[in-house]
């Protein structure tokens, strides 16, 4: 049986200051709330550029979400000023959702990059990269586009 730490025994996992975590939490937070939008828009660029529309039955679909469900969050996209949707032909990227689209696009591939530059399987690469790409920040980003054009790791297509 482990005994408590005396309160003069230093920690072993010292906790962050509460500001500190506060602020990690509150940016997962924000992150996981902006990544339903990112996955839209960069799956309605993907359609569009792919078959040349993007509709609710398709994205509901390839999300594995009900078709209300995607209703939902493209009636949020709108109010984002991301999509415009048009009866009967399908839905669109505004100016500023094409923009998203691309910045998505840039990170999910930089992640993909780095994680098959590690050694990671294609298919669990991908897979993952789909989850990171909306958490990482800007400083990694950079990290990692820095390391992938270093002499000692060599790029997968």
């Amino acid at each position: 049986m482990r005994s408590k730490p005396s309160a003069a025994a230093p920690s072993r996992h010292a906790l962050p200051t509460e500001q500190a975590q506060a602020r990690r939490f509150g940016k997962a937070r924000s992150a996981r709330s902006t990544a339903i939008l990112e996955d839209y828009v960069e799956l309605i660029a993907d359609l569009i550029d792919s078959t040349g529309e993007a509709r609710a039955t398709d994205i509901a679909r390839r999300l594995g979400v009900s078709h209300p469900t995607a209703i939902n969050t493209i009636t949020r996209l709108k109010r984002e000023g991301l999509v415009v949707a048009r009866p009967y032909r399908g839905i669109f990227l505004t100016e500023k959702g094409e923009a998203l689209a691309k910045r998505v696009r840039a990170r999910h591939r930089l992640v993909l990059e780095m994680l098959l530059a590690l050694g990671v399987p294609r298919e669990t690469a991908e897979a993952d990269a789909e989850g990171i790409e909306h958490h990482v920040s800007e400083a990694t980003l950079k990290a990692f586009s820095e390391f992938l054009k270093g002499p000692r790791v060599r790029k997968v297509s």
